[in-house]
């Protein structure tokens, strides 16, 4: 599917590329609303290995192994296709992962708990798989970040959604030396470093003291973790700066992660960070905003003193 920015679906998908996890309380209703709203719209679908598995054991459905993918959409797949993820925003940013950037939209049934990015309720289901049907969902490009450098262990993907970033393993802080386009920004000595995009600055930039940004906002966010100089604060860059980072550890080592993905890392290492190439296209109700979202989410506007 040819996604524009800010664009609606001009054609019904042609495939739906539903995509869940097992989960430790899985709910039955949701999952059987799901399938008899895919079979009431006559929407075409393939669903991942994982969920197949757990959608025969729980309600009975045996997905043939022809509607069936891995751990990677395959190339073959049809171009009209948008990715359906139940589950939370961890569930989505695991199958945005699986596109490997590929251009296809994405969208969020959110059966956790805050939902940021997985922002269509469960209550909705059938009326965002109508929505599908008829074409009515509108999608919002996101900024990737795109990562290359010394991981102990070599990532399937150097893309992410969210965030990159370096963490201590242990007690002893870490020091992550940081420049932006060359320049040096900081030392910072303590949990570690987050970069983010303007879609992870509600996850754990955010945690950190980051601002929100919205999303369609050309910027990174530097964030320090836990820094041992207090003076420390977030940065916000152009997305179209280059970030380098280089870690210095003492007796332990360190870890990096891309969105949910951890990988080891030695004393020494150094990575760089820049805007990806590609993009992902999250699919959206049509009246369902970004600040709608964040009233709704962090209770904006509630009144606590009562």
């Amino acid at each position: 599917m040819q996604v524009k920015d800010n664009d609606f679906f001009q054609t019904p998908p042609m495939n739906i590329l539903l995509f869940s996890l097992p989960r430790r309380s899985p709910r039955i209703d949701a999952i059987r609303r799901i399938f008899d709203a895919l079979d009431r719209h006559a929407l075409p679908y393939a669903v991942n290995e994982e969920f197949a598995l757990e959608v025969q054991r729980l309600i009975g459905i045996e997905i043939p192994s022809d509607r069936t993918y891995g751990a990677r959409i395959p190339a073959t797949c049809d171009p009209q296709s948008v990715m359906v993820c139940y589950g939370g925003d961890g569930t989505l940013l695991e199958g945005a992962h699986r596109l490997h950037g590929a251009p296809l939209p994405i969208v969020g049934i959110n059966s956790g708990h805050l939902g940021f990015l997985a922002s269509a309720a469960t209550d909705d289901i059938d009326t965002l798989f109508a929505d599908l049907a008829a074409g009515r969902i509108r999608t919002e490009p996101r900024t990737l970040l795109n990562v290359c450098g010394d991981f102990d262990q070599k990532p399937d993907s150097t893309l992410a959604l969210n965030e990159f970033s370096v963490q201590r393993h242990g007690a002893e802080m870490i020091s992550v030396e940081t420049y932006v386009n060359g320049q040096m920004v900081a030392t910072y000595h303590g949990d570690g470093v987050v970069v983010c995009t303007p879609t992870g600055s509600t996850a754990y930039s955010l945690s950190a003291g980051g601002p929100v940004v919205a999303p369609q906002c050309g910027c990174l966010v530097i964030s320090p973790l836990a820094p041992h100089n207090l003076t420390m604060r977030p940065v916000v860059i152009p997305d179209t700066a280059e970030v380098k980072l280089h870690i210095r550890t003492r007796h332990t080592s360190g870890f990096v992660t891309l969105d949910n993905r951890i990988y080891p890392i030695h004393n020494g290492a150094s990575f760089t960070v820049r805007r990806a190439e590609q993009r992902i296209y999250l699919a959206v109700a049509h009246n369902i905003s970004f600040y709608d979202t964040l009233r709704n989410k962090m209770m904006w506007g509630v009144d606590i003193r009562s």
